[in-house]
């Protein structure tokens, strides 16, 4: 059976330079920003956003444990805010959508952030760049997101942006994921 974790890396692998610049807009427990500051290497940089002061704890502790804080920063702020911070192109960005794994459920991502983060990402995102975005829709603001990430790439003139979408078709509130490349 598909791992869609690992199928996630395996699609974004391609588009990530090492030197270059990524963004984790959800760090959550910080395993997909270890990823990206293992991938961009040492002269790379991860920038990596969550509201809660426990993903940043939980993040930092991961990367200070192997050894991986010399090129992330980490910020306490909405990835809505993306452009007050990243002000080069970047080569991959992630979304993980909805709550930090082991915290609290009522905590999530909204669908109006979500969508203002998106829209500065892909303004910031460099030509061969890609962005990926899982959604998780077994949850009211999960399936609202979900909706709405559509809407919004469908709209994606596809000569600049190919907005492709991965799902288990049989499982309707299994998680999903979208793969948003710059041509």
């Amino acid at each position: 059976m598909i791992d869609l974790l690992e199928t996630e890396k395996r699609l974004l692998e391609p588009h990530v330079i090492s030197g270059g610049i990524a963004v984790d807009f959800t760090m959550g427990n910080g395993h997909d920003t270890l990823w990206l500051a293992r991938a961009v290497g040492p002269s790379g940089k991860v920038y990596a956003f969550d509201i809660q002061e426990q993903a940043f704890k939980n993040t930092r502790k991961l990367l200070d444990e192997n050894g991986a804080l010399g090129n992330v920063e980490l910020i306490l702020d909405s990835h809505a805010n993306v452009a007050k911070y990243v002000k080069e192109p970047f080569c991959a960005g992630m979304f993980n959508l909805g709550w930090l794994p082991g915290g609290d459920k009522s905590v999530t991502t909204r669908l109006e952030s979500t969508l203002e983060a998106l829209r500065s990402g892909i303004s910031l995102l460099a030509d061969g760049g890609a962005v990926l975005l899982a959604v998780y829709p077994g949850h009211d603001e999960g399936r609202r997101e979900g909706e709405a990430v559509t809407s919004y790439l469908s709209s994606l003139d596809r000569r600049k942006i190919c907005c492709s979408r991965f799902e288990i078709v049989n499982s309707p509130t299994s998680p999903f994921f979208f793969l948003i490349e710059k041509k």
